[in-house]
């Protein structure tokens, strides 16, 4: 018995591990993989001077600073982002399918973004009004859904109305948006993509994702009560309506930052939240720090793929599709849908 113990602290310590390296050993790699092909010496050169002010020093500085740094950190951000906003989601509902889109954050997001552009404005405007719009989406998702026997289910059939009401008023956009200029900007922006990852965005876009991650670290074990009845969770001392209020907002803000800055990126919230359940279980004590760590570094991935494997970029969401499908079906093959 306490051979079992031993080993099953040992495994606990070397996850914990493995997780931690896991993210920096991607970013590392992605900083080196490239057109231009930087030897792990150099970046870490190139880092050294970064952290201290130095300016950059020739060309490979220059290439890591103003293309590849931010293009890493969006990822990572997007990627842990979405994945914890996921497993909160399907907690939260008890549905295994449930996303960051569940109650029309994207499509609100995405809506006031491709209306920026439309009108013109720059990406601190496209950011601003796609967070709006996100934050809108929920208001009304909340409005439509809370009046009912199981506020829960309403509220996954109101998301899905609103996001279908926000997507036709995209497709409102691109056809009234100028066939010449405007129109493949937005068709492109919403297949979703890096490529407009810059330190100005991420001082807008990443402070609400990073502390909405921080309070969802610090919370993790009261998320565990997320599916449980009101009664039953009164009985723990715990008002279950303002976890799950506060749950929502948080969720909501890190669905629409993400948005915002990189456009409209699909499975990620559905497939690593259910990657991680499958190694580390259903707890979410072990479940988000495992989210935030394995999206992290699979976003990584994601990116330097879309930029590496073709002479032109590939968009995030085309990859994390050819990617997530496959794999999902091959989980319900696996566990039969059970534990999904």
């Amino acid at each position: 018995m306490s051979t079992f113990k031993y080993n099953s602290s040992r495994f606990g310590l070397t996850a914990k591990v493995l997780l931690l390296l896991f993210p920096v050993v991607i970013f590392i790699t992605g900083l080196c993989v490239g057109r231009i092909a930087i030897s792990p010496n150099e970046v870490f050169v190139a880092l050294g001077r970064f952290l201290t002010g130095e300016e950059a020093n020739g060309m490979n500085d220059a290439i890591i600073r103003s293309m590849r740094l931010p293009r890493l950190l969006l990822a990572a951000l997007a990627g842990a982002g979405l994945s914890v906003s996921g497993a909160i989601f399907q907690g939260l509902f008890s549905n295994p399918l449930a996303t960051p889109d569940t109650l029309g954050v994207a499509s609100g997001s995405g809506f006031g973004a491709v209306l920026a552009m439309l009108i013109g404005f720059n990406m601190t405007g496209i950011q601003i009004l796609a967070v709006l719009f996100g934050i809108s989406a929920v208001i009304l998702t909340a409005l439509f859904g809370k009046k009912a026997p199981d506020g829960r289910i309403n509220m996954v059939l109101a998301g899905i109305m609103v996001g279908s009401l926000f997507s036709a008023l995209i497709s409102l956009v691109k056809f009234t948006a100028d066939t010449e200029s405007q129109l493949p900007a937005i068709t492109y922006w919403l297949l979703g993509g890096m490529d407009s990852a810059g330190f100005g965005t991420l001082m807008l876009g990443a402070p609400p994702i990073i502390i909405c991650l921080i309070f969802f670290y610090l919370i993790r074990y009261r998320t565990n009560l997320l599916p449980l009845q009101e009664d039953e969770a009164k009985s723990m001392g715990v008002n279950i309506k303002n976890l799950r209020s506060v749950c929502i907002i948080c969720a909501t803000m890190i669905t629409a930052s993400c948005v915002s800055m990189c456009g409209q990126v699909g499975w990620v919230g559905l497939i690593v939240p259910h990657f991680c359940r499958m190694l580390f279980g259903s707890n979410n004590v072990k479940l988000i720090p495992a989210s935030i760590s394995v999206g992290a570094g699979f976003m990584m991935i994601v990116d330097t793929l879309a930029r590496t494997v073709s002479p032109k970029e590939i968009p995030i969401s085309v990859l994390t599709a050819i990617i997530g499908a496959p794999f999902f079906i091959l989980m319900l093959r696996k566990k039969g849908g059970k534990n999904i």
